[in-house]
């Protein structure tokens, strides 16, 4: 079945080329997946090795699982001394696993190398560029379901969140799945034909995608399904198709695999996960913008058109295709997935960017369908909505171009190379579109989205420095050979230092700096400007005598400022 109705035949040169290209590219399952995750690693991999540890979520996430390591803890989660109980253990344990991989095989320094612990993200992306194709082949044709992988393989936030050590393009992939195993369900008790899964395996997707949804990321998983079956049951006035999930058998599966960790967390530190991981994460970020993210309502309807570029541009001319077939099963199951969670998630006082990527799938499906149908808007009013594909990137390409040279203080002309390129087939995609057709516009654009990811992230975010202060102060200790190296910093406190520096840290002001190196050899402190009085004061009153090392001037991401640090050593022995 459709989402919209059957393909029209092609017309226009523009759409034939292009159509001869997805034919291709679909002849058969393994070539559309094959196509796709050569997309999308094209889209991900840029910058993914170059990038070091961003600040902080991505920091922190790495810097617990570098200690769950260090400790052959793998129950308890902490952050230095701190418990980090915020999300479950899944990606933890994910991120262990290639690390200790890595140093299995050899790899040298593997618990320092940000990008190992990476892996399960980017994995976790491909992964929900597959299973979004294989979703989609519920309500569309083969071609439709390429062209929604496509959406996802080159949208702007699935490829930031592939390039991040944390949970949410690993959290897609288990929303995908699901969601994908219920509208299987969902349509066969409709009487709509799907392809051919077993009722058996389809529960077992389900509830199997449920699980490890739980242990990555929460009740997150079950807010998003659950939403979508209440609004399929009050519509339909019936819920009888859930039985196709196996429910009782169901449940059992779901908590045999989620239960174990749960327990042993509870034996560890009692009610301590609830209390943080409900209490003062999931309902602090209900009742208040949370670590200054309240947003009001309307964030990230305005957010989307950046976020989903390219398919945004399309998002438009495809919704009054989408409102006319909303009674048809498909379609109705789509915006099901897709409207009480993005209501939910607007009405949230906290609101970051990619909390709505797990329905961004439901779109692209959308989107795809009404492309494949050739049913997009001809309203004069919305075409001109794809001059955004020129303009967006244009804009990107001046704000790296800026990027480059006030920070950077480079001129970085291997990224304008690359912006140019992409603003250049972003102009194709709109300009061309009437003559060449939605596929073909979309294909230029989802190009164009790849030169900005090199452009962006392989030539600009991985070649300047001064964004990542934490790298040459870890690189300042290690090149002095200490065998046992102790450090504090003071006034400079990013959890990318944490990691890269290592666990045993300190954290102090400028005083305490000061009475730190004064306790003995090979010490280091990290001073920044605003603790440089104290760290003086304090010194000269304790007479102590110390070397001083590089000066570090750079960019604190997190912070939105400029940081000068200055970097201290306890005086050798003469």
């Amino acid at each position: 079945m459709t989402v919209i109705s059957e393909p029209k035949p092609l017309r226009r040169y523009g759409e034939a080329w292009t159509a001869r290209a997805v034919d291709f590219a679909t002849a058969t399952h393994a070539r559309a997946l094959a196509m796709l995750a050569v997309v999308a690693l094209l889209a991900f991999l840029p910058g993914f090795f170059g990038i070091p540890p961003v600040d902080r979520d991505e920091a922190r996430f790495a810097q617990a699982t570098k200690q769950m390591i260090e400790t052959g803890d793998y129950i308890d989660i902490r952050f230095q001394d701190e418990t980090r109980y915020k999300k479950p253990v899944g990606i933890y344990w994910l991120q262990a696993g290639v690390v200790q991989l890595a140093e299995a095989v050899g790899v040298p320094r593997a618990r320092l190398r940000i990008w190992l612990y990476r892996i399960p993200s980017l994995i976790g992306a491909v992964g929900a560029v597959a299973a979004t194709y294989w979703a989609a082949l519920a309500f569309v044709s083969r071609r439709a379901a390429f062209l929604a992988g496509l959406l996802m393989a080159t949208s702007i936030l699935l490829g930031v969140e592939a390039r991040l050590a944390k949970t949410d393009a690993v959290q897609l992939l288990t929303v995908v799945a699901a969601m994908g195993a219920m509208a299987r369900a969902y349509l066969a008790g409709q009487g709509e034909r799907t392809i051919n899964t077993h009722p058996l395996v389809t529960a077992a997707v389900f509830w199997t995608a449920i699980a490890f949804g739980i242990l990555i990321k929460g009740p997150l998983i079950l807010m998003i399904a659950g939403l979508a079956i209440v609004a399929l049951a009050v519509t339909d006035r019936s819920a009888q198709w859930l039985l196709r999930l196996k429910p009782g058998v169901g449940v059992i599966w779901m908590l045999a695999l989620v239960l174990p960790w749960f327990v042993a967390i509870i034996i560890r530190s009692g009610d301590s996960f609830f209390v943080e991981a409900i209490g003062h994460d999931l309902l602090a970020k209900v009742e208040s913008g949370q670590e200054s993210h309240g947003v009001p309502p309307g964030f990230y309807f305005l957010l989307f058109w950046v976020t989903f570029f390219p398919g945004a541009m399309l998002a438009g001319l495809a919704a009054p295709a989408v409102w006319n077939s909303r009674g048809e099963p498909g379609a109705k199951f789509l915006l099901a997935w897709l409207i009480p969670s993005w209501i939910v998630f607007e009405l949230v006082p906290t609101k970051l960017p990619h909390y709505v990527l797990p329905l961004y799938p439901a779109i692209a499906i959308l989107i795809a369908g009404v492309i494949d149908s050739r049913s997009l808007s001809r309203n004069r009013w919305l075409v001109p909505g794809t001059m955004w594909w020129f303009l967006l990137t244009a804009a990107i390409g001046i704000g790296l171009i800026a990027l480059n040279v006030t920070i950077g203080q480079r001129l970085g002309l291997p990224s304008w190379a690359f912006a140019a390129a992409a603003a250049i087939l972003a102009l194709f995609a709109w300009t061309l579109y009437r003559v060449d057709g939605a596929e073909a516009s979309l294909v230029r654009a989802g190009a164009a989205s790849i030169m900005v990811s090199v452009a962006a992230y392989a030539l600009t975010f991985a070649k300047i420095g001064g964004l990542f202060p934490a790298v040459p102060l870890a690189d300042y200790v290690r090149s002095t050979n200490c065998p046992d190296p102790g450090t504090v910093t003071a006034g400079y406190h990013e959890p990318s230092l944490v990691f890269l520096v290592g666990t045993n840290l300190n954290h102090g002001d400028g005083a305490s700096a000061a009475d730190f190196l004064n306790g003995g050899s090979c010490r280091f402190a990290f001073i920044e400007r605003s603790q440089e009085r104290s760290f003086v004061q304090r010194a000269d009153a304790l007479g102590l005598r110390y070397d001083s090392g590089p000066r570090i001037e750079g960019y604190n991401i997190s912070g939105g400022r400029q940081v000068f640090i200055n970097t201290y050593r306890s005086a050798r022995s003469p």
